[in-house]
C-alpha cells in the first residue's frame, strides 16, 4: 500500500527483507554494499547504490537489545548447570564470561544493522528525504 506524504505519493518499503539485509551487514536498499567499514562504523553511503547511511540513528538501542537477549539467553542456562550439577565457581567463569563475549560481540552488529535497516523501510531519520520534526 503506497505511504502519502503531503502530496507526494510513495511506495512502501519491504520491512522484513531490509532488516534481514541490515542483520547480513549489507545495504538495507539494495543488499550488496557493505553497511559498515569497520566492526560498528557505518559506512557514509552505500559502495554499491550510494544511499545515504549516514542519517540513522541507532544510538543506544542495539548495546540494549544485545544485553536483553544475551542476558535471556545466560541467566537460565547459568541457573539450570547450577542447579542439576553445583559446579565450582571457576566452572561458571570458564563457561560463561567467554560465551557471553562472544555472544554480545556477534550479535552486536547484527543488531545494529537490523534496526538501521528498521529505520530505512520506515523512512525514519531522513531516509524518507523528509527532515525529522
Amino acid at each position: 500500500m503506497p505511504l502519502q506524504f503531503g502530496t507526494l505519493l510513495e511506495e512502501e518499503r519491504p520491512l522484513g527483507e531490509a532488516m534481514r539485509r541490515g542483520w547480513r551487514g549489507r545495504c538495507p536498499q539494495c543488499g550488496h554494499g557493505r553497511m559498515f567499514r569497520s566492526y560498528l562504523k557505518v559506512n557514509d553511503n552505500c559502495p554499491a547504490c550510494g544511499l545515504q547511511l549516514s542519517m540513522h540513528r541507532a544510538d543506544d538501542a542495539p548495546p540494549y537489545f544485545t544485553i536483553l537477549i544475551v542476558g535471556h539467553i545466560i541467566v537460565p542456562l547459568m541457573l539450570v548447570l547450577e542447579q542439576e550439577f553445583h559446579p565450582a565457581e571457576w566452572v561458571h567463569m570458564v563457561l560463561w564470561l567467554p560465551l557471553t563475549l562472544i555472544l554480545s560481540l556477534t550479535l552486536l552488529p547484527r543488531i545494529k544493522g537490523t534496526l538501521i535497516g528498521l529505520q530505512w523501510a520506515k523512512r525514519m531519520h531522513g531516509f524518507g528525504g523528509h527532515p525529522d520534526d
